[in-house]
């Protein structure tokens, strides 16, 4: 049986594992996919923003940068032509 304080920190353990997965789950939200149709009408850019990441055509595929945690998300505008 588990004394007061083992409880408390194996709870604690749970709520910060719990805690890393709705992180992670939200931070995946931001897939190149996405950003690749959110510029579908600009086919000819090839490198864009929409202020949390940037993403870019490169000859291996689309390439996105990792969103920031205080990101605030606006219009896409393409950064090179």
């Amino acid at each position: 049986m588990l004394g007061r304080t083992e409880f408390f920190a194996v709870a604690l353990a749970a709520i910060i594992a719990l805690m890393i997965v709705a992180f992670a789950v939200v931070a995946g939200a931001s897939t190149p996919a996405r950003s690749q149709g959110e510029t579908a009408g600009e086919p000819a850019c090839s490198e864009w923003t929409d202020g949390c990441i940037v993403c870019a055509r490169t000859p291996q595929g689309l390439a996105c940068s990792t969103p920031g945690i205080a990101c605030v998300r606006k219009a896409p505008r393409c950064l090179k032509p």
